[in-house]
């Protein structure tokens, strides 16, 4: 490292927020970033650790201490280089990503982790600014026609390492924008879309075909796709949200995550959408049940769409306020975290079951609910009660849409109902077919859908050509 003592000089300084009252007022990103001086010192923090944990601990593998050496050093246009190596989207990652990368981080063994998230974020928004991200066209064309179903991170990834050894690939999307859940799923105060469309019109120009507003299954079947195309990659989202089946589900007023987000989304952008679901948290005491970063994502929005009031309930017991570190590291540990949603005045409880709901001529009016103990049982007399406008159910995913493309059942499902295909070459049942992200592995994040999507592209290559120069 450039700065052999720098973890022992400078201290951890992270990114800042706008005030709450400030940013709820629009769907804007909020983060404070921060400048590049501060951020070649954060660099300057990686501490030369011999065995970085960082990199084992990152989905896609990011080449950490060189690029933070290189940020140290100032030099942007190598440090983009070196984060392209391994990541296609940054700035996707940047800014959405949990950073189990941080938490595996040597220094955080007794002191604060570098800043790595941030690092990453500055690395390829400074490209960007600096015009140092340009299409890569190659001028050495196969004959090899491929289709990828599903336009997220995975199915992004895949098309644009394809393109990049010359194949002709086109992308379907059932929605009218490509981005899968990134673009439908994830509020734009988290990441603004423009942020896709940037990349996708240097996919494009690249040499990407995309076909939206096309339902693989329904509007071009699976057969006709096959004989078209030399090999096909599904990488659909998981987006069959988990239900809650209990007393009061039929009444007005209670819907699923995944149906309140997008509206939102498509009203950000100017999208049409169905009018069903433009259902706002307005003047509404809204209750999110569900812990996770969709239930975030919900509550976010909802104060944005000026909630009276935002419960958040969570089945499990509260986590512990700070992890054993000589226990857990460099694994992800269990430990309280506050979202920047939560932080804008959600009431968290935890140890909470739903025993039904309850309303008033078929509309919610709010929840009967039961504390538990630690193996999830009710507790006897701890009945409670919360009113309730709106509930909003964010209690995760059961796996990908898959009937339009598995209508004879041809496909060999695992055991949660996804797509089968090992990680050594993403081949499902069918031969010429492919899975990878979500529609292979169920929910999972982001950084690990681009990582599939490179792998199952480099294994695509393979078996087109006999032998890839795709990284894995």
């Amino acid at each position: 490292m450039g700065k052999v003592t720098g973890f022992l000089e400078i201290d951890r300084v992270e990114e800042s927020y706008k005030p709450v009252e400030e940013r709820i007022k629009n769907f804007n990103e909020f983060t404070e970033k921060l400048d590049n001086k501060v951020i070649s010192e954060q660099g300057a923090r990686c501490m030369d650790c011999g065995i970085p944990y960082c990199h084992t601990e990152c989905p896609v593998n990011n080449i950490i201490p060189d690029w933070n050496d290189l940020v140290y050093n100032n030099n942007w246009e190598e440090a983009i280089k070196v984060l392209h190596s391994t990541n296609n989207f940054p700035e996707f990652t940047g800014r959405i990503c949990p950073a189990p990368c941080e938490e595996a981080c040597t220094l955080n063994i007794d002191d604060n982790p570098v800043t790595i998230k941030s690092i990453e974020c500055a690395i390829v928004d400074t490209a960007w600014d600096k015009g140092l991200i340009i299409p890569e066209v190659t001028q050495d064309r196969t004959d090899k026609n491929i289709a990828i179903v599903g336009s997220g991170p995975a199915g992004m990834a895949a098309a644009q390492q394809l393109l990049r050894v010359g194949h002709n690939v086109t992308l379907y999307e059932r929605n009218s924008k490509i981005g899968g859940l990134l673009r439908y799923g994830i509020p734009d105060f988290k990441m603004e879309k423009s942020l896709i469309d940037r990349r996708q019109e240097q996919l494009e120009k690249e040499g990407l075909i995309i076909k939206a507003n096309v339902n693989v299954g329904v509007d071009i079947s699976m057969k006709e796709l096959k004989i078209k195309y030399d090999a096909l990659l599904l990488t659909g989202g998981a987006e069959v949200p988990r239900d809650l089946i209990i007393p009061g589900r039929e009444l007005e007023g209670i819907m699923f995550a995944m149906d309140f987000l997008p509206t939102q989304n498509r009203r950000v952008s100017g999208e049409s959408f169905h009018q069903v679901n433009d259902i706002s948290a307005k003047d509404k005491k809204v209750v999110v049940i569900g812990g996770g970063d969709t239930g975030s994502d919900c509550i976010g929005t909802s104060f944005r769409q000026e909630a009276k009031s935002v419960t958040q309930l969570e089945i499990m017991p509260i986590p512990p306020e700070k992890e054993n570190k000589a226990l857990t590291w460099p694994d992800w540990p269990l430990k309280m975290r506050v979202s920047s949603s939560q932080a804008e005045g959600a009431i968290r409880d935890f140890s909470v079951l739903t025993d039904s709901f309850y309303g008033n001529e078929g509309v919610l009016k709010g929840l009967k609910c039961n504390r538990v103990d630690e193996k999830l049982k009710a507790i006897p007399n701890t009945e409670f009660e919360l009113e309730a406008d709106l509930v909003l159910l964010a209690m995760g995913f059961t796996g990908p849409l898959i009937n339009n493309i598995n209508e004879d059942n041809s496909f060999n499902l695992d055991n949660m109902g996804n797509i089968s295909a090992n990680t050594e070459d993403y081949k499902t049942s069918i031969t010429g077919i492919f899975s990878a992200g979500d529609m292979r592995r169920g929910q999972s994040l982001v950084v690990w859908a681009i990582r599939e999507g490179r792998q199952a592209a480099h294994s695509i290559d393979k078996y087109l050509m006999g032998a890839t120069n795709l990284p894995r």
